[in-house]
């Protein structure tokens, strides 16, 4: 079924089921108002009709067993009203009025008339009597106190429903009404639906705005769609790859500016002003050319689509080429290190030197083993005593010293807490890492963390032996694609989110190059703010 052929049908149940619901709720409460309405009429007016002097002396006479004549002066009362008939009876429920002049003198027709002469209530019933139905009201008649005979008002159902079903033809015609104004407005609906989604039904649509996303998502060069206050409205997987921070999704990006994930190509759409325009950017160490289009309908300017891609020279491919050499090679060395230590071992316990074989393993063990007690003995977060012990081990394969200050100490946090503690540690014990591994030929490689939670504060110190921050970047070391090392690959993005972290949590960071030469990084998170995470 066609979208514009479900609205239809949905518009006509739903208007349907309420205006039957409707009605029928009106129906009911005129009916029962209607009714009551009679009632109340019909007990009102015998009730005038039991104070008159005529009617009382005529049920006396009839209760001594004069007939008197009170037809006609009846008939001209009932005359006067909207009473179908009013019947006059003595206290032997003999009739002494009808409308039908044959039945006068005999029995009312009905044991509802007793209890009014019983008990001398004023009440209503419905009943069928020698006219038919009829909504039947009696009113006692006394005289000194003591119960005469009895009147009835009644008035006819037939009469009723005439009355009622004109009203109904009323209320028909406001549901007809509400039907027509039910139909145009779906039409209206419809129309513009049809102009909105250009005659597509909600499948083709959807199945449209897909194939666009696997189209953008196949190409290579990075694609950026902004509006005109340059939020981000669509991204592809090759912008995300070159923008992203680690764990920030594509809703993340959305409805975000661009100035947020890249302030230099944030400016070339400023200049671009609705006209194709070309430049390059930089994104850390790497610089980018962007071809930037306006997006414009008949309405006006809608924004801009920004295409990227890494401006890479040949010299450059050169660069990124030896460097992913000398890794391989570093790599093909430490495994060629290992064998060695392995091959040794096994001459030791083939030769029966198993004295020196536990004394060279006791050797090789002795540092990892110290670390492994620090770890366990004073760090109790298990999130970030696994860090440690991983950044631990790429450090010896690095052939770099690590060490942990003896007076750490770290108590347990609630999840989203060590998650971001993890966060901080880990990024700054990896640029520590680096920096003191390029500076291994003025200085032997090692690096220093301390952690404290004691007082009031969590402190976390990272200390390298690397050649310290560049002074020119020193006040910007913190921003987005912002970073202290050489070459062409891309950095800038650890710091900035240790930054962000260190903000969330209210919390100051500070780096100084000490007496020793080494550069140490200090972070200070009040304990407070932690703890409300919990």
């Amino acid at each position: 079924m066609k979208l514009k052929s479900h609205l239809a049908l949905s518009t006509v149940a739903t208007s349907s089921a309420i205006v039957i619901v409707v009605t029928t709720v009106i129906f009911f409460l005129l009916q029962n108002i209607y009714q009551k309405g009679l009632e109340e009429r019909g007990i009102e007016l015998g009730r005038v009709l039991s104070q008159d002097h005529e009617i009382i002396n005529a049920v006396e006479q009839s209760n001594r067993n004069i007939t008197p004549d009170l037809e006609q002066y009846i008939e001209h009362l009932r005359a006067k009203t909207a009473a179908s008939y009013i019947v006059v009876v003595n206290k032997h429920a003999i009739r002494l009025s009808h409308p039908n002049h044959e039945r006068l003198g005999k029995t009312f027709i009905g044991d509802d008339i007793y209890r009014a002469l019983n008990t001398g209530e004023y009440y209503s019933t419905v009943a069928r009597g020698s006219l038919g139905n009829a909504i039947r009201n009696f009113v006692p008649l006394k005289n000194n106190g003591e119960v005469i005979g009895a009147i009835c008002i009644g008035y006819l159902s037939e009469k009723a429903f005439a009355i009622l079903l004109e009203q109904y033809g009323h209320i028909g015609l406001m549901i007809a009404i509400v039907y027509i104004i039910a139909i145009a407005m779906m039409t209206l609906l419809v129309f513009k639906m049809k102009r909105t989604f250009l005659n597509y039904e909600p499948e083709l649509i959807v199945h449209k705005f897909s194939e666009n996303e696997l189209i953008l998502n196949s190409i290579r060069d990075a694609i950026i769609a902004v509006d005109n206050e340059q939020r981000i409205s669509t991204i592809n997987d090759s912008a995300l790859q070159q923008l992203s921070l680690d764990n920030t999704s594509r809703q993340e990006f959305l409805s975000q500016t661009l100035a947020r994930f890249s302030p230099t190509l944030s400016h070339l759409v400023l200049e671009a002003k609705q006209r194709f325009y070309q430049g390059d950017f930089t994104i850390g160490k790497l610089t980018y050319r962007a071809n930037i289009y306006p997006l414009q309908n008949a309405k006006g300017a809608l924004g801009h689509v920004v295409v990227f891609f890494a401006n890479l020279n040949q010299s450059e491919l050169e660069r990124e080429l030896v460097y992913l050499k000398n890794y391989s090679e570093l790599l093909r060395s430490k495994t060629h290190e290992h064998a060695n230590k392995l091959n040794t071992l096994s001459g030791m316990l083939q030769l029966g030197k198993n004295t020196d074989a536990i004394r060279f393993i006791q050797q090789e063990s002795d540092h990892y083993q110290a670390v492994i007690q620090t770890i366990v003995r004073s760090v109790h977060n298990s999130f970030v005593a696994g860090l440690l012990l991983a950044k631990f081990n790429k450090a010896t394969d690095m052939g770099i010293k690590f060490s942990i200050d003896q007076d750490t100490f770290l108590c347990n946090y609630a999840k989203t807490v060590s998650d971001k503690l993890v966060t901080i540690i880990g990024n700054l014990v990896d640029n520590a890492l680096l920096a003191a591994w390029k500076n291994r030929s003025q200085r032997p490689a090692e690096i220093q963390i301390y952690l404290s939670d004691r007082n009031q504060h969590v402190i976390i110190e990272v200390q390298d032996s690397g050649i310290g921050i560049n002074e020119a970047i020193a006040d910007r070391i913190l921003e987005f694609g912002v970073s202290s090392k050489q070459g062409d690959e891309q950095h800038g993005v650890g710091l900035y989110l240790v930054g962000q972290l260190i903000e969330s949590l209210e919390g100051t960071i500070d780096w100084e190059r000490t007496e020793q030469h080494t550069t140490l990084f200090s972070v200070y998170l009040n304990k407070n703010n932690l703890e409300q995470y919990d």
